[in-house]
């Protein structure tokens, strides 16, 4: 079992045109760092995993069940299973670090 990650060495994968994450799992937690290219956008969409996370840097307009905000550096959001949800990065682009629980099957490597 890996302890330790360090984002550095970890390869990422492409979630969106312009966005990518890096991924860490354990069994029952899963952390996801997120960056999107200035004004990239994560669909709309649904998934039954709670999702917590916290803006690292840059700003985000991040819709949850049809509630628009404007997050910025230390901004955090949830979103409970199955509700839907998108983001669109702004002109600098973002950083946030997602929380998924369960970890997302098709995020592992």
């Amino acid at each position: 079992m890996n302890c330790f990650w360090n984002p550095e060495n970890i390869a990422p994968k492409v979630l969106a045109p312009g966005v990518t994450a890096k991924i860490a799992s354990g069994e029952k937690l899963m952390f996801s760092l997120v960056t999107l290219a200035p004004d990239a956008v994560v669909p709309m969409h649904t998934h039954p995993h709670e999702q917590m996370g916290m803006m690292v840097s840059g700003t985000m307009e991040f819709t949850i069940a049809g509630e628009t905000r404007v997050l910025s550096e230390n901004g955090m959001y949830f979103v409970p299973g199955g509700v839907p949800h998108a983001a669109k990065a702004g002109p600098g682009g973002a950083v946030a670090l997602d929380a998924f629980s369960p970890p997302r099957e098709e995020y592992k490597s």
